[in-house]
């Protein structure tokens, strides 16, 4: 027999190997992709895409073939998210607006290979999840301008879902107009109130007169459906595509560190941890009604080692004068240090709520590039 035969057969042993071994593979990802689809996760995971990537090349010392084996796996996980596409496409997602809505772009981009529903308020888009109507939602927690959502809050705070994910949006105004438009033809601007006055200086330098609407998408709905060369909605660049409108001017807001952060929710807390140092949990509590109770609360999560990024206090609406806190952080409250933390905690509440845990606070991009 010669070389070739030879190293032909051990190709065609190896194959068979490989192909036991890539089934046990798709057959563990069916595993991943329910646990996704279940806890509102998103399909594409680019922190734990590198982990694997940077440990499993190690494993290649001849550097001539390691980027070789390198664009293997990139091939594998790309065959792996395929596959759980397939396995997730029917992920009921639900949000709270309309379509061309920031909650909507914020939702296409977590899920993009998923259904969206559009629901009409929050408490609708949270207890479609709870109902099992929708498998998750997607809802804002908190804006850099008009800060914490109050509403979603003390849906977190009584509600039975948990959040599975952060992501952080970044606001871009852009003025649109109807096909044939120019910048000066507007005399009108159309859109949320907020939009409007985070674009006050624009409107003002230009002369324009504002015109409030219930959100920036029915704005440029309503711009498109009139059809009048003097009106322009202040919206986002999809909101543009989806009614065919021109975008006049970009970035017109007056800041350029405006966003809004939304969570996803879901009936099942997420279990897959990330990296230690990449871990972040959301507590919900309220304290007994004896002095320094709040204090001692604080006190006994920086004392185990982790690091709060958010306090904030809410009203009770059931009772008068009473409060409930919110507090975000690093680390993983699911370890040993974590429980013992958690417990000690509960001495000094009447209720204490883990309310999420995920591993990064992903930044969104704006505008859709496929």
């Amino acid at each position: 027999m010669s070389k070739l035969d030879d190293a032909r057969n051990t190709i065609n042993k190896i194959d068979k190997q490989m192909s036991k071994l890539f089934y046990e593979r798709m057959k563990a990802v069916e595993t991943v992709a329910q646990h996704k689809k279940e806890c509102g996760l998103p399909i594409f995971d680019k922190d734990r895409e590198k982990a694997v990537i940077d440990k499993n090349s190690k494993y290649i010392s001849d550097e001539s073939i390691r980027s070789y084996y390198i664009r293997f796996l990139q091939q594998e996980m790309e065959l792996s998210k395929q596959y759980q596409e397939g396995l997730i496409k029917g992920r009921k997602v639900s949000y709270s607006g309309v379509e061309g809505a920031f909650a909507n772009i914020a939702a296409k981009r977590i899920f993009p290979y998923s259904r969206l529903v559009a629901y009409s308020d929050f408490k609708s888009a949270y207890y479609s999840v709870v109902s099992g109507e929708s498998d998750c939602c997607v809802l804002p927690i908190e804006n850099s301008y008009a800060g914490e959502v109050g509403q979603v809050m003390d849906l977190m705070f009584s509600g039975s879902l948990y959040v599975n994910g952060v992501y952080t949006l970044k606001i871009s105004h852009n003025l649109l107009g109807v096909n044939g438009a120019k910048l000066s033809d507007i005399k009108y601007v159309i859109s949320h109130p907020q939009a409007l006055s985070q674009c006050a200086n624009y409107i003002k330098d230009h002369g324009f007169e504002p015109i409030e609407a219930t959100n920036t998408a029915r704005a440029a709905k309503q711009t498109a459906e009139k059809g009048d060369k003097a009106l322009a909605a202040i919206a986002s660049a999809d909101t543009a595509k989806l009614y065919n409108l021109e975008v006049l001017d970009h970035d017109i807001n007056e800041s350029d560190t405006n966003s809004t952060r939304f969570a996803v929710f879901s009936r099942v807390a997420n279990n897959f941890s990330g990296s230690k140092d990449s871990n972040k949990f959301l507590l919900m509590f309220t304290v007994k009604n004896v002095a320094g109770a709040l204090a001692q609360a604080i006190n006994v999560i920086g004392s185990y080692g982790y690091n709060m990024k958010a306090l904030r206090s809410r009203p009770m609406k059931e009772l008068a004068w009473q409060y409930y806190f919110y507090v975000e952080a690093e680390g993983d409250e699911t370890s040993e240090n974590g429980k013992k933390m958690l417990e000690e905690i509960k001495r000094h509440c009447d209720k204490l709520k883990v309310v999420g845990h995920y591993s990064v606070d992903v930044l969104l991009k704006n505008e859709d590039k496929r």
